[in-house]
């Protein structure tokens, strides 16, 4: 059974006994007049009055029990809801006879939701307070709470327990309404813009849109594969295609990666395309949004992220991919065209690298390595090798080079994006190329999407594109240094995986 051990059962036996007395444990349409935050609010004159209490004004509020005191005839209580906690003061002889000592002190205890009528008064402490005239159950906990001083500590129950982790943490609520209006600020900037926000397939035919490996699934009445999808990008292109000139999307992404403090197989992200301009515009769109979040969300321009201080004013530096190398990431210039020594230099720092990877992927272990740690300040990172981006528009100045960036803060990738590759036979190309890379052992290369062609063999404008991880925005810009800390629910391990683990240990 679920509901076990002694202190259950127990609770469960008060439960019984409640209905025994005539007293629903889950009532129903129970009513809130006020928020304990707002009955603060409301009644703040009578911390100043002389009487300290208004007994002409009465309210009722409802709360989770999280602290309760008893004392004879009288107790103090704490109750908290999402505005915050309130003192409730319950006094035996203002309740029904019977009441106080045969339901309140034997049946209601921490963790219950309760609701309370009362008046306001302040307490000899000068706690603004809630003077109890009338009690009800709203809802009888029959898990107890963890224990008070210790609080919710395993940070493991904390992730896979997320509702018991925001009972008992509730500054956690704090930074998933920040989530909450980051993501209703970036929806706001990009229809501001002209954007048209669009939905496209999460199970797509082929797995496409980035390189990473996919979920699988099957459709029964198909009797197809079908794969969740990696990134939204070609469906995205498609529409550009078909004559929306500006659009983007905030969904789900899914790749069947590792997990660590920045990844999650699971993850959001906006991503969107603009006909008509070109990356250029793309990071000076990105700077306009980042001033306009820390204008919306009150933050200072000079943030802290960890024991890092991080300069959000722009405009963000700019410097090419393998400038940054040398100039960033301390890498001798004379190396970083040559396969060998590269290959030399990763061993020589103990950096693992497959001897049979090509000079671009080589660079991206250096860059990986080096590079990318020490970008701590807002940088776009510019002209990336064409062989590795295989959905951007090549240079005019340089075929081998990317219209591309990525942007990073605090030693982090935030962003992508580029000149969106629109000629339906160099695409077609590259799709072929990365099919030779999957045959030779790339699990992440893409697959061959002819229909994607067959769309661009239609014309698509000039288009840039980007995708921004929200779930790295929020870390930033709430001071989180864990993925699983900004979202609701992350994937974890299963219990019976991880004790297995432990013995074998």
């Amino acid at each position: 059974m679920i509901f076990d051990n002694q202190y259950e059962q127990q609770r469960i036996e008060k439960s019984q006994q409640l209905k025994d007395l005539g007293y629903a444990p889950y009532p129903h349409n129970i009513k809130r007049e006020a928020s304990t935050g707002e009955f603060k609010k409301q009644f703040a004159y009578v911390i100043d009055t002389e009487e300290k209490r208004d007994e002409s004004k009465s309210l009722s509020v409802n709360g989770r029990i999280k602290f309760l005191r008893l004392m004879g005839k009288a107790a103090f209580v704490k109750i908290e809801d999402e505005s915050g906690q309130l003192q409730i003061y319950v006094a035996r002889d203002n309740l029904p006879e019977g009441f106080y000592n045969n339901v309140f002190k034997k049946l209601i205890e921490v963790g219950d939701i309760i609701t309370v009528t009362g008046y306001p008064f302040v307490t000899k402490t000068g706690e603004l307070s809630l003077h109890v005239t009338a009690l009800d159950l709203a809802a009888k906990s029959v898990k107890p709470l963890p224990e008070k001083f210790h609080g919710l500590q395993d940070i493991e129950l904390r992730y896979r327990q997320r509702y018991l982790d925001m009972i008992m943490n509730p500054d956690v609520k704090d930074v998933f309404k920040a989530r909450s209006k980051l993501v209703s600020i970036v929806r706001h900037f990009f229809e501001s813009k002209g954007f048209l926000e669009v939905e496209t397939p999460m199970m797509h035919p082929i797995a496409g849109g980035a390189n990473a490996r996919p979920f699988v699934t099957h459709h029964n009445a198909l009797d197809v594969e079908r794969f969740l999808r990696i990134a939204p990008e070609l469906y995205l292109k498609r529409l550009i295609v078909g004559g929306f000139e500006a659009v983007f999307e905030i969904n789900r992404n899914f790749r069947n990666e590792g997990m660590d403090h920045t990844h999650n197989p699971e993850f959001t992200m906006i991503e969107f395309y603009w006909a008509y301009h070109n990356y250029k515009d793309l990071m000076r769109l990105t700077e306009e949004l980042f001033e306009t979040l820390i204008r919306e969300l009150d933050l200072p321009t000079t943030i802290n992220y960890g024991d890092m201080q991080i300069d959000l004013s722009g405009p963000f530096k700019k410097i090419a991919w393998a400038d940054s190398l040398s100039e960033i990431g301390g890498v001798p210039a004379e190396i970083i065209e040559d396969r060998e020594a590269m290959l030399t230099y990763l061993k020589e720092h103990n950096c693992a690298a497959d001897p049979k990877l090509s000079v671009a992927k080589l660079q991206t272990e250096l860059f990986d390595h080096f590079v990318e740690p020490k970008l701590i300040n807002p940088t776009f990172i510019t002209h990336y090798p064409i062989e590795i981006s295989p959905l951007a528009r090549r240079s005019d100045e340089n075929p081998e080079i990317a219209d591309r960036f990525e942007f990073f803060v605090a030693g982090t990738e935030i962003a992508n994006g580029f000149n969106e590759l629109n000629d339906p036979i160099d695409q077609h190309e590259r799709f072929t190329k990365q099919i030779e890379d999957k045959n030779s052992g790339d699990d992440e290369a893409h697959e061959m999407d002819e229909e994607y062609i067959h769309a661009l063999g239609y014309g698509m404008p000039p288009t840039a594109g980007q995708g921004i991880g929200i779930d790295r925005l929020v870390m930033l810009l709430t001071n989180q240094h864990s993925i699983r800390d900004v979202i609701l629910f992350p994937a974890m391990k299963p219990i019976k995986t991880q004790e297995n683990d432990e013995e074998a240990n």
